[in-house]
């Protein structure tokens, strides 16, 4: 019998659409919701469906920034064949994405049993929604917002791809929240920021959910609420993105402030009261 049917499945899904790109936490608010739900969080088959439906959001950023991944391809293609075209912008953006990739590989592989292990615990995601609000409201209220998507360097590229170790190895920090603070502390504009956010995402979060597919399968999880799940994602994720980047374009993240510390007090005293098990 499958950990997760396919009616939680789809909530589980939808959450993880809506939260994947905003800086609040997929990770936490998918055990939260499973806690809920009376799902085990740290189980094999549930991380790994986790993880799996990552990848109906990761395919909503693809189509979504469809031409600008064309793009950015084609110019990594045409300098791999050309020295000339290794000037341009495009060719060693492309490069940045994979170096920057990296670090959250070998730290995911190194430290897997702690992520799936202690670090998955409900105190853990209370505790960094909190913090990682207080470094969100702070790089917002630092950075200067003066350079966009044109300025950004390699060095701009791995700072930013190595914070996602964070949102990895402590869950409710949140991966968009950590590049998007960083990208801001290195005054990178709002847009430009979620933007490098998304690039930088997509190898990684893709890397991470094949890497799971197994576990999923092969530890409780059926094929059904897998694909089901992951529909939802790509279909909702589609929609999240298209409202953040209006979002951005206009408004500071200290909306995403607010309700982070909201759901991480509230997820403590759910905890610290006994109503939901960490």
């Amino acid at each position: 019998m499958s950990v997760i049917n396919v009616g939680q499945a789809v909530v589980l899904g939808a959450i993880e659409g809506v939260t994947e790109f905003l800086p609040v936490s997929s990770t936490g608010h998918l055990k939260i919701t499973e806690g809920l739900m009376g799902i085990p969080v740290d189980d094999d088959a549930v991380v790994g469906f986790s993880a799996v439906i990552q990848v109906g959001a990761i395919a909503a950023v693809l189509v979504y920034f469809f031409k600008d991944i064309v793009r950015i391809v084609s110019a990594w293609g045409r300098g791999l064949r050309n020295k000339e075209e290794r000037q341009h912008h495009d060719y060693k953006f492309a490069w940045w994405v994979i170096y920057a990739t990296i670090p959250i590989v070998v730290v995911g592989l190194a430290a897997k049993p702690l992520i799936e292990g202690p670090l998955a615990s409900l105190w853990v995601v209370a505790g960094s929604l909190i913090v990682g609000s207080g470094v969100m409201w702070a790089a917002d209220q630092m950075g200067r917002h003066k350079r966009g998507e044109d300025d950004t360097s390699f060095k701009d590229a791995m700072l930013v791809g190595s914070s996602q170790i964070l949102a990895l190895l402590f869950p409710g920090f949140s991966r968009s929240g950590a590049t998007m603070s960083t990208a801001l502390i290195l005054d990178l504009d709002r847009v430009a920021a979620t933007r490098l956010s998304f690039f930088l995402g997509i190898p990684a979060l893709t890397g991470a959910g094949l890497y799971e597919l197994k576990d999923a399968l092969g530890a409780g999880v059926g094929a059904a609420p897998l694909a089901v799940g992951t529909v939802v994602s790509f279909v909702v994720a589609y929609a999240s993105i298209a409202w953040l980047l209006k979002f951005v374009a206009k408004h500071s993240f200290n909306a995403f402030v607010i309700y982070r510390l909201v759901i991480g007090v509230l997820l403590f005293g759910l905890l610290t009261t006994g109503a939901l098990d960490s």
